[in-house]
């Protein structure tokens, strides 16, 4: 049996995930199912893996895997097969035949190519749950393009949201587009789980990185289906939102910047010694909008965070401070929320245990964090057992 422990307290514990994607959506859809109990098979090809595994976050690496690697495929079993041979191929569909759940992120048609597609599988395992993410969907005009986050973001007309007037379009600097599809992809993997618990029936569940960046803007999309006048008009320097009005953004104080949320314009200028009785309508927090940023951005600048914080705080007045990376990860409200965790394994020589601090899932299942301690697989490290497991060592 598979060394791995089995985790009853969790939801998908006794569901079985081959998890053949690459890169961040697919994996991260499959890790998140791991999160919650699910047992992970990743199918590599042999020697090289996953190509994830050479695509270095910020330039970080450890044990031969970048640290990208790592956080995205803690939790799950590594199974090196060959899907170009027949041998390799055989030995995989023994596995389909016994899952529960299948994960790819192919370009579309690879998968059906490798003879893994849907129907392909369906016909052999009626249960199966099968989650699907591509870049921009199986059909039409952007189908061939690479599916890649930046590349979705800016089809999307998402960097157009960021920034001021006078800025160009800015894109999200994290692969926001791929996290976004993973949650969608996970999220209808676990609704056809429960689907099938009452029909027994399983199904195809499809996501993709441009529908993941249209849903997050489904405000905006929906008022230009509405309204056609309504199109993204960014505003003053400070802004932090193209369709809300004065205070609404960031301001840079003696000492580091202020978010201020949405507030009465005539009682912040009061709290921070404004006179802005002129703009009592709220109408005119929309046409002068320029002009009460810059005064709160002159006068915000005049003394540290913590003084203005201390102000506003007290009134009740929506506003925090942003915070740097030091600053978030060294904060008691960081440490309050236990949202990282350790995980483990083996070095590839065997010399010593390698451990990675990442996040950890962001749900809490009767009260408790979800915690895993155990790390990224190496490829095919776990061949041999999952063989004599699932058919014997042949």
């Amino acid at each position: 049996m598979s060394s791995r422990a089995a985790r009853p307290d969790l939801p998908l514990d006794g569901i079985l995930v081959l998890d053949f994607s690459q890169f961040l959506a697919g994996p991260v859809a499959a890790m998140r199912l791991a999160d919650l109990g699910a047992r992970v098979i990743k199918i590599e090809r042999p020697g090289t893996g996953d190509i994830g595994r050479t695509l270095a976050f910020a330039g970080l690496e450890t044990d031969g895997d970048t640290l990208s690697f790592h956080i995205m495929n803690r939790n799950k079993e590594s199974f090196a097969a060959d899907l170009k041979s027949s041998a390799g191929l055989a030995e995989v569909w023994k596995l389909v035949e016994k899952a529960d759940v299948i994960v790819q992120n192919f370009r579309p048609g690879v998968i059906e190519r490798l003879g893994l597609g849907y129907e392909a599988v369906k016909a052999v395992n009626p249960r199966i749950v099968y989650g699907s993410a591509s870049g921009y969907g199986a059909t039409g005009p952007w189908k061939d393009r690479p599916g890649q986050d930046l590349l979705a973001q800016s089809i999307s007309g998402f960097p157009w949201l960021n920034g001021s007037h006078d800025s160009p379009p800015i894109p999200v600097g994290i692969a926001v587009a791929d996290i976004f599809t993973s949650t969608h992809l996970a999220h209808g993997i676990t609704a056809l789980l429960l689907r099938r618990e009452r029909t027994g029936v399983g199904g195809l569940v499809e996501s993709s990185l441009i529908e993941s960046m249209l849903d997050l803007q489904f405000e905006l999309i929906s008022a230009h289906m509405f309204d056609p006048e309504v199109v993204v008009k960014r505003g003053a320097k400070n802004s932090a939102h193209a369709f809300l009005p004065a205070p609404y953004g960031l301001y840079e104080t003696a000492n580091g910047y202020l978010a201020i949320a949405m507030t009465p314009i005539p009682q912040l200028g009061s709290l921070l010694g404004l006179d802005f009785a002129q703009y009592e309508d709220p109408a005119t927090w929309w046409s002068h909008q320029e002009e009460i940023m810059k005064k709160l951005a002159d006068q915000l600048k005049a003394a540290d965070t913590q003084h203005w914080l201390s102000i506003l705080d007290a009134a009740d007045i929506w506003c925090a401070p942003v915070l740097t990376l030091p600053e978030l990860v060294a904060h008691e409200g960081f440490a309050e929320l236990h949202m990282t965790q350790e995980t483990q394994r083996p070095s590839f020589d065997g010399k010593e245990t390698i451990s990675v601090t990442t996040t950890r899932s962001p749900l809490r299942i009767d009260g408790d964090p979800l915690t895993h301690s155990k790390g990224a697989p190496h490829v095919g490290e776990n061949t041999e057992e999952i063989r004599s497991e699932f058919f014997g060592g042949k």
